[in-house]
């Protein structure tokens, strides 16, 4: 890697300007500074972002809590025995705060290690005499590079207008007073599930309703039907190819209709309902609309290095966009290599030893039991493609380990390329999917094939046997199976 290089005069103005700082802007904002880059960030609510205080962190403190209390519940026959068992909402709930705040915190500790400034103030973009310029709180803040990480926003739809208090986003719905009797959530992607999970864990009554044919829309449909299975068995109320139609307030609930899966209207009245039906860019607080930049379905438009585009589709001078706010996966790992990517290439880094981001093998994660990992094509997808594949599966069941831990419920999921052996994708449910897909990410990344899995010894009894074992099943190898 190219080495750093020296450190802007502390009288000069900064070298780059980070908007934002969440995963995207934070790491953005670091990377610069290692590479020898004077930095400030500006960032007028909280260092972390939203994924730090909002979201990834504090929901699986929250997660967390209710897996626990979810397996001790059923602990008897493991001989724990666990009378006058009872989950304490508060108690939760502050656990998580607290998680968030020492979050918050160390970001701003990784700030003072890297003298990156923090502006804690608010910018916005104007365009004058045909060039764009950032304002922070009224004045100018120039700089050769300025990078826009402003992150997203809960997505929101005409007949569901959340008020905070009865209709909730995310943000509400992890910091409660008290634990609903009962709730419906509206939109089954990992958000919409993830909280569905918790709160049923912890004793609501949870429906769920999702406008398309499975839960988890990006996920591989196989996995995504086997965990809705799961998931109703736990309790979930789960409605697929349903229509919100609307909701009104009756007393201190909410009478909420819907057509489900063949066209029958249906009504549920519940104590709180969840919006979940995604996110859009932030684009409001910079007034990206009135600068002249273009905007693509609710995202600003960046080129392959992200250099931000005008409305014409020309790079801006000296301008980039990271993270959220440029649509994609929308997720806290991509936003981070995204600033990573954009800061070494305006360093000078030589493109072929710049980290690049290969949203084809982009990883993404949902935090229930059984919990969700995958990465690359689906065998859907790979079949629409034309690809000719193999499809290898391993279901947990089978496994030493799984049935030790009683977690049994899932299975692995391989999809490869029929000729050469390549990882086209792989999907988990169950286990430690989340960290289980690390390993075939980095496999798929250093281009190993399945020849190189199968001739990989794994420890047992472990989790990563399972995944090695659908590597078999995928040739008809599958020793336990």
């Amino acid at each position: 890697m190219q080495k750093p290089v020296a450190q802007t005069s502390a009288g000069a103005g900064p070298d780059v300007v980070v908007v934002g700082g969440g995963p995207g802007g934070y790491v953005a904002a670091i990377r610069a500074a290692q590479l020898g880059k004077k930095v400030v960030v500006v960032e007028r609510a909280h260092l972390g972002g939203i994924c730090a205080n909002w979201g990834c962190i504090p929901t699986k403190a929250l997660l967390h809590s209710a897996e626990l209390f979810a397996s001790l519940k059923k602990g008897a026959h493991l001989g724990i025995v666990t009378d006058g068992l009872r989950f304490d909402y508060g108690a939760a709930v502050a656990n998580s705060r607290k998680v968030a705040e020492g979050q918050k915190r160390g970001v701003g500790l990784l700030f003072k290690k890297n003298q990156i400034e923090h502006l804690d103030k608010t910018a916005t973009l104007r365009r004058e005499g045909g060039k764009l310029k950032l304002f922070v709180d009224g004045k100018e803040l120039s700089a050769p590079h300025i990078i826009l990480a402003v992150g997203a926003k809960p997505k929101t739809i005409p007949s569901l207008v959340p008020d905070g208090k009865d209709v909730l986003t995310y943000f509400e719905a992890m910091n409660l007073p008290s634990q609903p009797k009962s709730l419906l959530v509206v939109g089954a992607g990992a958000i919409g599930i993830e909280f569905a999970y918790f709160y049923n864990a912890i004793g609501t009554q949870v429906t769920v309703l999702e406008a398309l044919p499975q839960i988890l829309p990006v996920e591989d449909s196989e996995i995504a039907e086997q965990l809705r299975r799961e998931l109703t068995k736990q309790g979930i109320r789960i409605h697929v190819g349903a229509r919100f139609a609307g909701c009104e307030k009756v007393g201190s609930e909410q009478k909420v209709r819907f057509t489900d899966a063949n066209g029958q209207s249906q009504e549920v009245v519940v104590e709180k309902v969840l919006s979940a039906v995604g996110v859009t860019g932030n684009l409001d607080t910079i007034a990206a609309a009135s600068a002249g930049v273009k905007i693509d379905r609710g995202f600003l438009a960046v080129d392959e290095w992200y250099r931000l585009l005008d409305a014409s589709g020309k790079p801006e001078p000296g301008f980039y966009a990271i993270g959220d706010c440029i649509g994609g996966p929308l997720l806290a790992h991509k936003a981070s290599a995204e600033g990573i990517a954009c800061v070494e290439k305006l360093a000078g880094i030589n493109d072929r030893e710049i980290r690049r981001v290969d949203l084809s093998s982009m990883p993404g994660a949902t935090f229930c039991r059984p919990e969700v990992g995958s990465m690359g094509l689906t065998e859907q997808k790979a079949r629409a493609e034309g690809k000719q594949i193999k499809v290898g599966k391993f279901p947990f069941k089978a496994s030493g380990k799984a049935q030790a831990t009683g977690e049994t419920e899932g299975m692995v999921k391989v999809v490869l390329d029929e000729q050469s052996g390549e990882i086209l994708g792989a999907h988990i449910l169950g286990g430690t999917a989340s960290d289980m897909i690390s390993a075939l990410c980095i496999a798929r990344s250093g281009e190993l094939t399945a020849t190189e899995v199968l001739h990989t010894v794994l420890p047992h009894p472990t989790y990563g046997e399972i995944t090695k074992g659908a590597f078999e099943a995928a040739f008809g190898e599958a020793i336990d199976l």
